[in-house]
């Protein structure tokens, strides 16, 4: 949008943005003009197949009033329909998108507050020519905006606004210290002047300029129910949000790991399904080739989760995929760069971006959507730094502390100059205690209750966002919606609020979720202890990326070489191979392929 322009006259720009997010769409597409703002629509059609089209617009008097795009579900659109006609409102389509739209002309601003789902969009209101940009509560979906002289770019990832060439590919000191510090920093978004909406926000912008809105945040109250009442309470929770989020006119599947949150989910999917009558749940997984047969145990992980999956399976009576992947493929050029297009970043997860890309592509070919167990262990306090008193009690952000997790080794890749200059240390504790100054005290709250209210916050505010991000970008780059149950607002505040005590009553991680679905999963799975996503341990992979930067290290025109040190590379490359395949060992590798890449691919200008 641009209050200074005649936007329709630039419908070949607006196309072109649009157009990058074919991916994300490929179902339909549509552009809506007006002299100061153009609005695009990439379509992935999972409710109202027909009738769903978008941009959506709402008329009155034959005029155009208000103009929609938007990406996501609303898992309580039916109870909002209802509501929404009783106050007068009538609908052409059964569509979410429309629920939508005539929540806006009737609350305003203030709609956000009545979605329960996963969301984010835009809409332009002709009346008051204001756009206002609205994202979920935890930010499962992505939205960007980039201010200019007189308007904004807005889209759903950075490569719709850099279509434009009004947004310049700027990466400064700053972007340079994001990428490299694993603390996604709310609203930043890398590229100099473009911002990302943070969670739970409203971004309006009118002739006046750009105002930003909270309309949710996590808040602290005392937690009343004891054990049992608490365990009933996240059970009744999660029946709802798994009924309310298999709803779909599309082929529909659950991701399974073998680990309680996937097992979760796909177990009470399978029930709710078997008590509708409407056949079995299905279930996908992801292994490699050789792995269970070979496995061995890491400092983040005990057990490969083939056994696992299939006990679940055998348990519940999925329908199962398993999707194995060998080295070949995780090494494949075309696949490597597909994934640093759908991120838009180099992010230097390696395999675990390849792997997931390659799942949810296979997946693709039967189902359009599927439901996931990601952030259980933000909400639950699953991982292994919730529960490490060194990472407890460490002044930083305490997966910092976890060797495999941190990318501490791709710190060591920079050159000392730039090491020097970044500061990323310092950039980190900035970044920590900005955190958790927005943390929600609870009066009278001490000593192991307050910090693990804080460990809670940090994860749900700031570790997840990763997470979230690499889930929906991978998933998306091959149109596959996926849902977060464990996302959902209500679950969420719930569970923060409950003592840390409450969640390890039985003096294990994830107590709440493991008592409330007890009932529908096997021993195995609820015994197991917490595993990772799972990542390749086989040799010929670490093999083929030190090929791949050698074959790098030939071009002598880097342009990463500003950033890293070209020595310690060959000297990483040149160790002898000892087996083991962490991140740690391959991070830097990873990182250096994909920083050349990002600036070849992305024609990024550094300004240090």
């Amino acid at each position: 949008m641009d209050y200074e322009r005649d936007l329709t006259r630039a419908a070949e720009i607006a196309r072109a943005m649009t157009g990058t997010m074919a991916c994300r769409g490929p179902d339909d597409e549509g552009v809506w003009f007006a002299p100061h703002a153009a609005i695009g629509h990439r379509r992935l059609a999972i409710i109202d197949i027909a009738g769903g089209r978008q941009p959506m617009i709402a008329e009155e008097e034959g005029r155009d009033v208000a103009v929609l795009t938007y990406s996501g579900e609303v898992y309580n659109f039916t109870e909002l329909r209802e509501e929404l006609a009783g106050r007068g409102h009538s609908f052409r389509t059964r569509s979410d998108t429309e629920v939508v739209l005539h929540a806006y002309l009737e609350w305003g601003d203030d709609l956000a507050e009545h979605l329960n789902g996963m969301y984010a969009f835009a809409i332009w209101d002709t009346r008051r020519e204001e756009l206002l940009l609205v994202r979920d509560r935890m930010g499962i979906k992505p939205l960007y905006y980039y201010p200019t002289a007189h308007g904004v770019l807005f889209g759903s990832e950075p490569k719709a606004i850099l279509a434009n060439p009004l947004a310049e590919r700027v990466v400064d000191a700053d972007g340079i210290r994001e990428l490299m510090a694993f603390v996604k920093t709310p609203e930043h978004a890398i590229f100099k002047g473009m911002y990302e909406v943070r969670p739970g926000s409203i971004v309006r912008v009118n002739r006046d300029g750009i105002g930003k809105r909270r309309y949710w945040k996590l808040e602290s109250a005392e937690h009343t129910d004891d054990v049992d009442a608490t365990v009933a309470t996240v059970r009744g929770l999660l029946d709802d949000i798994v009924a309310r989020q298999l709803i779909s006119d599309v082929p529909l599947c659950t991701l399974l790991s073998g680990g309680l949150d996937s097992s979760a989910v796909t177990a009470l999917a399978a029930k709710d399904l078997r008590e509708q009558n409407l056949g079995k749940v299905r279930s996908f997984s992801v292994d490699f080739v050789g792995y269970t047969e070979h496995f061995k145990p890491d400092t983040m992980r005990a057990t490969p989760d083939a056994p696992y999956v299939h006990d679940l399976v055998r348990h519940v009576g999925s329908e199962h995929t398993d999707i194995v992947l060998d080295s070949a493929e995780l090494m494949e050029p075309a696949v490597r760069d597909t994934v640093l297009r759908a991120r838009d970043l180099p992010l230097g997860l390696g395999d675990m971006d390849t792997s997931l890309y390659l799942l949810f592509k296979a997946i693709r070919g039967y189902s359009t959507v599927a439901l996931s167990g990601e952030s259980a262990d933000e909400v639950f306090g699953g991982y292994t730094w919730f529960h490490d008193p060194v990472a407890v009690n460490a002044d930083t952000f305490p997966w910092l502390v976890v060797a495999d997790v941190s990318g501490s080794a791709n710190l060591d890749l920079l050159n000392k100059d730039v090491r020097r200059a970044l500061d990323v240390p310092g950039y980190r504790a900035d970044s920590y205690h900005q955190a958790l100054a927005e943390v929600p005290r609870l009066a009278g709250e001490t000593g192991l209750e307050r910090r693990m209210r804080e460990i809670s916050y940090l994860n749900l505010t700031r570790f997840v966002q990763t997470l979230l991000d690499r889930k929906d970008r991978m998933s998306m780059r091959v149109g596959l919606e996926v849902r977060v149950p464990f996302c959902d607002h209500r679950l969420v505040q719930y569970v923060f609020n409950a003592p840390w005590a409450l969640k390890t009553f039985d003096g294990r991680e994830k107590s709440l979720l493991r008592a409330a679905c007890a009932d529908v999963l096997p021993e195995s799975v609820l015994k197991r202890v917490k595993s990772p996503y799972p990542s390749t341990q086989d040799p010929g992979y670490e093999l083929a990326l030190r090929e791949a930067v050698r074959e790098l290290l030939r071009n002598e025109d880097l342009p990463s070489q500003q950033l890293v040190d070209l020595a310690k590379v060959r000297e990483a490359i040149d160790r002898p191979v000892d087996g083991t395949t962490s991140l740690e060992t391959r991070g830097p590798l990873e990182r250096l392929l994909q920083l050349d890449a990002w600036f070849k691919e992305y024609q990024v200008k550094l300004s240090l």
